[in-house]
């Protein structure tokens, strides 16, 4: 796990990683060492650098002699197509460094340049002693260069104020870079806990920052609707509120914490949070729930169900019986309210769930069993293939693609519907051996909902299954299984992490059951298969999370560095 002698190689910027240098440098027998450089006009200069440590670990990493230090002669020169996302990363610098970093002739350069050779995302990044020299043939391969570049510099420079004193160098290195998977996701239940729009963009800020460009927006459950539809009023009116939420894990006996707890976003807000993700090159998928986790859809309008009974929005946890019923009213109020879903989302993918729907009150109904019979449907099972094959053929309608939970196999596929594989892999292997698009996230690997270390000293957290996720465990996450062909491969668009929040009440909270694992996951999204390495992800680890101290993220300390620090 120990890197041989290099005193390249030492810990050197933010307060975290200057705690760890002591035991880097007792543990690897080296220093922090000055690398020294001349001029073309023969000055001398010199500068403690840091390692050079990234994540996600790129395709290809060329380490070089010297540095480049930003000043206040350094100039920025780009090509027009890329002018807007050059303008928004230097003007995130200028904050940071207090730099003025604008446009001339006279001084070091960063240069960027058009490449149209280079494929969707993909970039190179050259620094040199002479300057920094960004290509790429899209903006988000320069908006991912520069997220490369950030970690390069001091931790600091991910500041929002000007840093005094700050020493803005970065070490000499040649990258050619490109992700592995076009999918790259992170999921965030906001319906279970609602997290205010602030936290909604912060949680994407810090996806951006390590090139994760799937976001997935759980926006409806049993305890909550948060999504405001102009037609049906009622789904925030009465859907967006409950009474209370259980009190820690007393779900059986149930003991409410006796607070309400509710909210939801506005048409406007979602459409502010979609025009932040696309200026960080992530796309907003949204998640509206069906035909199960209807129950605070229910509560606002019960003549969807199946019975008379009038529904409250749920205040406890696990699976519900409460499901839509499969008649006309139903998918009339299903249309209209993606119509609306969809002049927000302009996602190629609208999620509809269709995981863990109880069939009891589907067998109990005289409609369902009517539709069944009309259709000529042997089973409940068929019966929620058909529904969601009418859901399809809406979505479809709208020019957009229909994405599920792996449950959607249950009775035959929709075409066109493409599968999440969250209860394990098999669902994966077999949507792509049928030739549909598949998103991996088993929950072996990908729910960060679980523990990540021993209950005992760690927040509660969900145990259903029986088994935690470590950061290693995390890291081990492979998204194409071996089974697959490599026709079959191509049908795994990548993978996903998932964050549900029965008990995740806060954001801090949030983010510590996110980080550092989705740091692990951005490396599995990103990085060539055969460059990925534990013991050096631990090593980089050290030097990229004071990144997430300077963003001020509150992120778990991983156990195989707690013993490091002080």
């Amino acid at each position: 796990m120990r890197r041989p002698f290099d005193p390249m190689r030492c810990y050197a910027h933010g307060p975290w990683a200057m705690l760890l240098a002591v035991a880097a440098v007792v543990g690897a027998g080296c220093a922090p060492s000055p690398v020294v450089t001349e001029s073309s006009d023969g000055e001398v200069a010199q500068a403690v650098i840091a390692p050079v440590a990234l994540i996600p670990m790129p395709a290809s990493l060329l380490e070089g002699d010297g540095f480049f230090r930003l000043t206040t002669e350094t100039v920025v020169d780009t090509v027009p197509v890329f002018a807007e996302v050059v303008e928004r990363q230097i003007a995130a610098l200028r904050r940071a460094t207090g730099l003025v970093l604008g446009s001339g002739d006279a001084g070091e350069r960063i240069r960027v340049e058009e490449a149209p050779d280079l494929a969707e995302e993909e970039y190179t990044l050259r620094v040199s002693s002479e300057g920094v020299t960004i290509a790429a043939s899209d903006s988000a391969g320069v908006f991912y260069a520069f997220q490369t570049l950030r970690q390069l510099l001091p931790a600091e420079i991910e500041s929002s104020t000007a840093v005094t004193g700050g020493d803005w160098v970065m070490p000499a290195v040649a990258i050619a870079d490109a992700p592995r998977f076009p999918y790259r996701g992170m999921h965030l239940d906001v319906a279970r806990h609602f997290f205010d729009i602030d936290f909604v963009k912060k949680y994407i800020d810090t996806m951006a920052r390590f090139k994760l460009n799937r976001f997935h927006w759980h926006l409806t459950e049993d305890q909550g609707w948060r999504i405001e539809i102009d037609a049906y009023p009622k789904l925030t009116e009465v859907g967006a509120w409950r009474d209370e939420s259980p009190l820690e894990d007393n779900l059986d006996p149930y003991v409410g914490d006796g607070v309400p707890h509710g909210g939801f976003y506005t048409k406007d807000q979602i459409r502010e949070v979609v025009a932040y993700a696309a200026e960080r090159f992530i796309t907003v998928i949204p998640e509206i729930e069906m035909p199960g986790h209807a129950t605070a859809a229910l509560a606002a309008y019960p003549e969807l169900g199946c019975t008379d009974e009038q529904l409250r929005v749920s205040t406890t946890w696990a699976v519900h019986e409460t499901i839509y019923c499969p008649q006309e009213a139903t998918f009339e109020f299903i249309e209209t309210v993606l119509a609306e879903v969809v002049e927000l989302f302009p996602s190629e993918y609208i999620h509809i769930g269709a995981d863990e729907v109880p069939k009891r009150q589907w067998r109990a109904s005289p409609v369902a069993q009517e539709v069944m019979r009309r259709e000529g449907l042997a089973n409940e099972e068929e019966l929620q293939s058909w529904f969601i094959r009418r859901v399809e053929g809406q979505l479809r309608s709208h020019g957009r693609r229909l994405v599920g939970w792996d449950e959607i196999l249950e009775g035959g596929l929709a075409p066109g519907a493409t599968v999440m594989s969250w209860r394990g892999i098999d669902g994966g292997v077999e949507a792509a051996r049928q030739g549909h698009d598949v998103v991996m996230s088993p929950v072996e690997h990908a729910y960060f909902d679980f523990y990540q270390g021993d209950p005992e000293s760690e927040p509660l957290a969900m145990n259903w299954a029986g088994f935690g996720i470590s950061l290693e465990t995390a890291y081990s996450f492979e998204p194409v299984p071996d089974v697959l062909t490599d026709e079959e491969a191509r049908h795994i668009l990548g993978p996903q992490g998932n964050l549900w929040t029965e008990y995740i009440a806060t954001p801090e909270h949030a983010e510590y059951m996110a980080y550092p694992r989705a740091l692990a996951l951005a490396e599995v999204g990103w990085s060539p298969r055969e460059t990925r390495d534990w013991p050096d992800f631990v090593f980089r680890l050290g030097e990229v999370l004071p990144h997430l101290d300077a963003l001020n993220v509150n992120y778990r300390v991983p156990d195989e560095r707690r013993a490091q620090r002080p």
